[in-house]
This record gives C-alpha cells, sequence and structure tokens, in this order.
C-alpha cells in the first residue's frame, strides 16, 4: 500500500495542474488527478506531469472527495487544489508527521493545514483568510466526508485531529470576476443546503443574516487588517453567503436533485 497519495480535484486546471503536482513531488508517493471531465489538456499535461489521472463525473465537493478516499489504495490521503502549492516546509513538516504516526497507536488521524490566501494579488491577513485551516491531511481508513455537507465539505474522524504549523500557498482568486463566479455558485450551494434542512426565509433572514456575516467577517475575524480590501471582501461576502441563499431560497424552495 502507497503511504500518501496527494489527491488534486480539477476541472479546466490547466493554467494550474502542472504548477501544483510539482510542489508535491517532495510530498507523496504518488499523485491523483481526480478530473469532472475537463474539456481543456488539464488531464493530457497532469499525465505529462507524471500524475495519475481519474475521470469521475462531478456531482458534489463531499461526494467526490469521499469517492477518491474509497477508491485509491493508500494509507494517507492529501487533499490539494490545483491553486494550492505546497512549500518545501510543509513537505518536511507532513513527513515528520506520518514518521510519528506509525510508531503510535495514539497518533492523530487527522491533520489541519494552515493556508496563506492570495485575493486578486494581495494577501489576506484577517477575515477568516489567515490561517484558514483546512482539514486535508487524513488517514484514509478514519476519515469520512458527510454526505449532508456538499460544499465547504465537514471531515467525519474516527480519532483525533492535530494543526500543522507550515502553510499552503492559496493562490485563491486572480480576479474579481473569478471571485464573483465562484460565490455564486457557493451561494447556490448554500441554498440548496438550506432547503434540504426544510428551512424557509423569513423577512428578517434579509437583514440579519448580512450584517452578522459582514460583522464576522469585518469585525471578528479581524477583516479590518487589510484595508480596504478587507471592507470589499466581508461586503461582498456578506451578500453571497447572508443575502443570495435566502433569495434563491425564496425563488425555488424545494430543493434541487442531486442526480
Amino acid at each position: 500500500m502507497t503511504q500518501l497519495a496527494a489527491v488534486i480535484l480539477t476541472y479546466n486546471e490547466a493554467h494550474n495542474i502542472e504548477a501544483c503536482i510539482a510542489s508535491l513531488r517532495e510530498c507523496a508517493d504518488v499523485v491523483v488527478v481526480w478530473d469532472s471531465g475537463s474539456t481543456d489538456d488539464t488531464p493530457a499535461r497532469a499525465l505529462a506531469a507524471g500524475a495519475l489521472v481519474v475521470q469521475r463525473p462531478f456531482d458534489n465537493y463531499a461526494a467526490q472527495r469521499q469517492a477518491a478516499l474509497d477508491a485509491i489504495d493508500a494509507e494517507w490521503i492529501f487533499f490539494v487544489d490545483a491553486d494550492e502549492r505546497v512549500t518545501p516546509a510543509l513537505a518536511a513538516e507532513i513527513a515528520q508527521a506520518l514518521e510519528e504516526s506509525a510508531h503510535s497507536s495514539e497518533a492523530p488521524v487527522g491533520y489541519w493545514v494552515p493556508r496563506r490566501n492570495l485575493i486578486v494579488g494581495h494577501e489576506m491577513r484577517g477575515g477568516g483568510f489567515f490561517p484558514d485551516y483546512q482539514l486535508r491531511l487524513l488517514r484514509r481508513g478514519a476519515a469520512r466526508y458527510a454526505p449532508d455537507r456538499q460544499v465547504h465539505e465537514i471531515v467525519e474522524l474516527a480519532g483525533r485531529d492535530a494543526h500543522l504549523r507550515h502553510p499552503l500557498i492559496h493562490f485563491n482568486y486572480l480576479s474579481w470576476e473569478q471571485f464573483h463566479r465562484k460565490q455564486r455558485s457557493y451561494a447556490a450551494y448554500e441554498a440548496r443546503i438550506l432547503a434540504m434542512r426544510g428551512i424557509r426565509p423569513r423577512p428578517h433572514n434579509f437583514v440579519l443574516q448580512p450584517l452578522r456575516e459582514f460583522w464576522r467577517r469585518f469585525v471578528t475575524l479581524s477583516g479590518w487588517r487589510d484595508g480596504w480590501q478587507g471592507v470589499r471582501i466581508a461586503f461582498w461576502l456578506a451578500w453571497y453567503y447572508g443575502w443570495m441563499p435566502y433569495v434563491i431560497l425564496l425563488r425555488h424552495p424545494q430543493p434541487e436533485p442531486t442526480d
């Protein structure tokens, strides 16, 4: 069995995939590109860069990650997005963590990895974007993705977790057009989750939820540290997470089919 397989979920990531795979060479025994039917040359570039390529139609993020967990014969799985890069310091820390886990029955079965997020050229210092821990390094037999959380996935662990110190570098959004396109997709997912939970919009939701999200991002999570960029991000995330899901839910009160 392979000790560590790095898995990259992709769809039309030709501009990112080679650099991402290259950053994983010091870290993973094998790199698997879990592709959702890219129409560009992502698969060809991934194969040329030395990765394995698996094609699976996309249904949702949790299902994609769970399918990789179920299919890949490795003791540990490290999920990395195509727009993320692993530094040599992080690769060394992961190797040390896995070495320690091999000699202890009480070792963690999942590790949270911090991220440094760059949004349209600005490295974020607050607003929830640093340290922005992600549960990505998983002992395969002890981890499972919650099926009812299709975006911003939740991992259920049969054991304890721990935090790594060295961050992934995340080239989060290269343009505002990319940012808005992605947030519209997230808002639709959030609306679907609310619908499946039987939640119906109330008039106060359209006021209080955006205000709460803005306050959370800008004040509670110190978005003010990023100046006007922090204001801008907090406003748009309040719009997409606090307001738009309820608008979508008002227009479409029944959850959309997932298959």
